[in-house]
């Protein structure tokens, strides 16, 4: 099923309703890094530990104050216990609801925002010098032969003009079992034996679709086709790209 982040956000008495799409959405954050930071309005984001991914979405919600979390996974098992989620902002925590009702409810304080990690600025994608159209079953294929054959890595590579393959292997290994899989890219893509390098356990994504831009900069930078959540994802260092 596509997800949706169009779900209406219901205010009561300065009460927030957090959608379902939302929680699919810190779930996916929860991956990437265990520390987030929220800032007012309706844009989430996170950078990993290593600062190799970083990623952000727009959701419905209007969130009124900037507040952190250090340990995500524990903030979505605290809102678990209800089946809807209401949140009222308090300057120094927040109080879960179910309806509002406040005779069932959980105080969670917010985190210190120096020791928690996340993206201080926005990143600029550099013109790509291949890009592609990633479709869901391709991306669900590669993952799930990449964790059958235990393979590490990935690696998009150049065969001729207009098309290349996307193989999942463990590069630190000759003899080591591959899968790949072939795909059009760019047609403005020069014709050059281009290898970019990702580590499989990177590409964090939410289940979807993605129109996938890569520069020999080494990084790239993944949109979801259907709802609006964005990946950038730092290409390995043995990433090549002729000039010519």
């Amino acid at each position: 099923m596509v997800l949706s982040l169009y779900t209406l956000t219901i205010w009561r008495n300065n009460i927030m309703k957090l959608s379902n799409e939302t929680v699919a959405v810190l779930k996916n954050f929860s991956t990437i890094n265990q520390n987030l930071v929220i800032k007012a309005g309706s844009k989430l984001s996170t950078m990993s530990a290593m600062k190799n991914i970083v990623a952000s979405a727009d959701v419905k919600e209007v969130f009124p104050q900037d507040f952190a979390i250090y340990d995500l996974n524990e903030f979505l098992a605290a809102i678990s216990l209800f089946d809807t989620v209401d949140l009222d902002f308090k300057n120094d925590f927040v109080v879960i609801t179910e309806g509002g009702n406040p005779q069932r409810s959980l105080q969670y304080w917010y985190s210190d925002p120096s020791v928690v990690t996340h993206p201080k600025t926005d990143i600029t994608m550099p013109d790509p010098d291949v890009q592609f159209q990633f479709a869901s079953s391709t991306l669900s294929e590669v993952q799930k032969a990449a964790s059958i054959i235990g393979a590490p890595d990935m690696v998009l590579e150049g065969m001729s003009k207009g098309n290349a393959i996307i193989k999942v292997t463990d590069k630190k290994n000759a003899t080591a079992n591959d899968f790949k899989v072939g795909l059009p890219v760019d047609e403005t893509t020069k014709d050059v034996p281009y290898k970019f390098w990702f580590k499989v356990e990177n590409l964090k994504l939410i289940p979807g679709s993605y129109e996938v831009n890569v520069s020999s900069k080494k990084i790239s930078y993944f949109s979801n086709t259907k709802v609006p959540v964005r990946y950038f994802i730092a290409l390995e260092p043995e990433s090549s790209y002729p000039n010519e």
